[in-house]
Formats: C-alpha cells, sequence, structure tokens
C-alpha cells in the first residue's frame, strides 16, 4: 500500500458548502426541496463547479448531478463517490451537501496532483434522500439502483397538491427516471456529518460504519371504553391511554435491556376524544424500531407486538398493529472498512466502529456493490436544524481519509 501524502484543499471544500447553503428558501438554515428553484441552482452550480475541477459532467434523467473521472485502465466498473443535494425543511448546511462537497473536492485534487486515475472515479449529487417535499425517499439513488422504475411513485403529491411528475417535468426532466439506472458502478464511498453523538462524546474523529441499521414502522391503534372521569370507577375502567402508557414503558425498559445498537421511539401518540374529563377510549401512536442485525430486530419486533397484545387482554383493551415501513439492514463492505481503519491509523485519525441509525445512500448500494461510509462529528449529535455544526478540522480530517481511500482505490 502507498505511503504518499495526501492533503486535499480543506479550504475549497468549506467555501464550496458554503456556496451551495446559499441556494435555499427563505426562512431560518437550509431549505432545498426536491424539483425546487433552490434545487435547480444548486445543482446546475454543482455542475459548474464539476467542470472547473477537470470533471465531465452530465445529469440523468431525475436530476442526478455526476462529475467524472475518466480511467485510464480499461476498467468497466466506475468508483462512485458523494451524497445527496437536497434537504429537510429549515435543515443544516452539512447533512448530504458535505460529502457531495467533499467528492468534487478530492477528484479535483486527485486530478491536479496524479492525473487520470486507472480506474474511473465519479463524483455525484444525488437529487433527493430525505423525502421532505414528496412521500417517497432515495429518489436519487433508488433510481440508480434499480429501487424505481418511475412509475406509481411519480403520482405521490406535495403538500400543494402537485405530482412529483409535475414537478420533474417544470424541470425538464421525463416522466419515467429509467435511463438513470446504472450497472457499472464498482464501489460506493459516502461521506457524512454522523448526525448523533457517539463521536463526540468518545473525543473521536473518524467513525468507520459497519452497517446501517433495518427500520420498522408501525402505527398502533388501541381501542378501549371512553367514560365519565368523575363517576367511572378505577376498577371498572378501560383506559386506551393508560394502556398505551404501559405498552411504551415497557417499550423503553426492552430497548435499553437489549442495548445498543438497538433503538426504539414512539414518536407520536393521539388520545381520544382529548379532553380533560374523559377517559381516553381510543389511542393511536407510532413506533420506530432499529437494529443493524436483522434476527435481533425482527426477534425485538415479535417481542414488542406480544407484549402489547399481553397489555391489551389483561385490560381489556382492542390493539391493531400495522406495519408501515420495512428496511432491511445493510452492511458495509468489510474489506473496505478495513481499509479505512488501517488509512486512519496511518493518517493519525482517531476511530472506531460504529452503526449508522440514520438511513443513507449508501444502504441502496451496498447489496449490489462494495459500499463504505465515513462519519465526522455533529456538535450535540444535532442535525436537520440550522444548528446542525461540524468543525473544518474535523471536515477536513473525513475529506482526507475519503481522499486516500479514493487514491487506493484508483490509482493504485
Amino acid at each position: 500500500m502507498s505511503q504518499v501524502k495526501l492533503q486535499a484543499p480543506a479550504g475549497e471544500m468549506l467555501r464550496l458548502l458554503e456556496e451551495l447553503a446559499a441556494f435555499s428558501a427563505p426562512g431560518p438554515g437550509v431549505t432545498r426541496l426536491l424539483y425546487t428553484p433552490e434545487w435547480s441552482g444548486a445543482q446546475h452550480f454543482l455542475q459548474e463547479k464539476m467542470l472547473g475541477a477537470g470533471l465531465e459532467t452530465r445529469t440523468d434523467a431525475v436530476g442526478n448531478v455526476f462529475g467524472r473521472l475518466s480511467g485510464t485502465g480499461g476498467h468497466d466498473k466506475v468508483i462512485l463517490t458523494g451524497s445527496h443535494i437536497d434537504t429537510v425543511v429549515h435543515g443544516g448546511k452539512y447533512d448530504g451537501a458535505y460529502g457531495v462537497a467533499a467528492a468534487v473536492t478530492a477528484l479535483g485534487y486527485l486530478r491536479d496532483t496524479f492525473g487520470p486515475p486507472r480506474r474511473t472515479l465519479e463524483a455525484v449529487s444525488f437529487c433527493e434522500e430525505e423525502g421532505s417535499r414528496f412521500p417517497v425517499t432515495f429518489w436519487g439513488s433508488g433510481h440508480v439502483t434499480g429501487l424505481y422504475s418511475g412509475g406509481g411513485a411519480a403520482d405521490c403529491t406535495d403538500l400543494e397538491g402537485i405530482t412529483l411528475r409535475e414537478a420533474m417535468a417544470a424541470c425538464g426532466y421525463p416522466a419515467s427516471g429509467a435511463a438513470a439506472l446504472r450497472g457499472d458502478i464498482g464501489a460506493y464511498v459516502e461521506l457524512h456529518i454522523e448526525q448523533g453523538l457517539v463521536l463526540e462524546q468518545a473525543a473521536l474523529q473518524i467513525g468507520v460504519v459497519q452497517a446501517i441499521a433495518g427500520q420498522r414502522r408501525y402505527t398502533a391503534r388501541i381501542g378501549g371504553a371512553a367514560g365519565h372521569a368523575g363517576t367511572t370507577p378505577m376498577g371498572l375502567r378501560r383506559d386506551a391511554l393508560a394502556g398505551a402508557a404501559e405498552m411504551l414503558l415497557w417499550l423503553e425498559r426492552a430497548a435499553q435491556d437489549a442495548g445498543d445498537p438497538l433503538v426504539a421511539t414512539a414518536g407520536r401518540l393521539e388520545a381520544y376524544p382529548g379532553t380533560p374529563n374523559v377517559i381516553p377510549g381510543e389511542v393511536h401512536f407510532t413506533l420506530d424500531i432499529r437494529h443493524s442485525e436483522a434476527g435481533i430486530l425482527e426477534g425485538f419486533c415479535r417481542a414488542a407486538a406480544d407484549a402489547f397484545a399481553a397489555v391489551a387482554r389483561r385490560r381489556g383493551l382492542t390493539l391493531a398493529l400495522e406495519e408501515t415501513l420495512a428496511t432491511a439492514p445493510a452492511p458495509m463492505d468489510p474489506e473496505l472498512a478495513g481499509r479505512l481503519e488501517r488509512l486512519c491509523v496511518e493518517q493519525g485519525l482517531t476511530h472506531r466502529r460504529m452503526v449508522s441509525g440514520a438511513g443513507h445512500d449508501a444502504q441502496l448500494f451496498a447489496p449490489r456493490c462494495p459500499a463504505a461510509m465515513i462519519f465526522v462529528p455533529s456538535r450535540g449529535g444535532i442535525s436537520h436544524a440550522p444548528e446542525e455544526y461540524s468543525s473544518p478540522e474535523e471536515l477536513a480530517a473525513g475529506l482526507n481519509l475519503l481522499t486516500a481511500l479514493l487514491y487506493e482505490l484508483a490509482y493504485l
């Protein structure tokens, strides 16, 4: 392995991040939703930056932007690196955009320093990942990997009733994104902020992601009997809210007992009729359960369903548990992860192995080609908010690690 000293220009990447943040709808933070003027402006701007870095640029059928550094070795598989350009409403300037800015900066530096690679490198700015405007996620990487065919999903609507198909057409893209499918990706590497507290709390510079957690989401509906709060004795009540509370306390205790990296969350709870002097006769709540191993995830979900059913029977309640989302865990490539750990040692970067509890574009590539993810710390674990922040030094460390891996993969 090469001991070549690589020092990518972090200042260029940081300037690019600031310039991208200017493409935002009014309001706090950064709001750059799919197929809006702010989104279009950012993607066109990135094409110009890629051209300026000496990359061959193109945009595919759904608006993903690619910058290619062609290889000389006759390899037909591409090493792809990047992330997504869209944001949540009033989000931060690092989520997604950091991986894109680092990819463009790394490829420009490698070209200027070492010339053409043996294997083709590409930087990508995926058009969408967050699902903030339309009820779809991974619209960009999903077309590249074949998750979407461009069919029925294009008929979903945003809050203003505009269909995804109409929004695409307004930006000049066809109704179908079938032409975006790629079969030539040999590896995918994504650099991202952690969006959590682990690295900061441990005072470490780098997280080498071993897997992206699988996820299950449910909607629970608990049925009891509404009644007068003053005239119904405690022993005769069928209180749906009290039953739901017992279920959620079980969930918290069981998740704590299971240990990391399992997490379980009840994000929304609604009681009906929702008045102070009436016993709740019906309760709805959501569940979000995640783990990086499929067997443990499935086992915990089954145990939760059984425990909830037991609470409902004992309290004389009804329970309807509907699964609304199921994604499989996505292991990262062990060989690429091992390379990253070795490079961290060679560069003197403190690091740890970790699981990503959040979803990322890398999880769509993992079943199709070797994939790797690099995390850098997030101050206070804050993300999806204007306060999202990673220091210039932390961002530079991630950039140099990404650059070193790309150099090994493409030049040696």
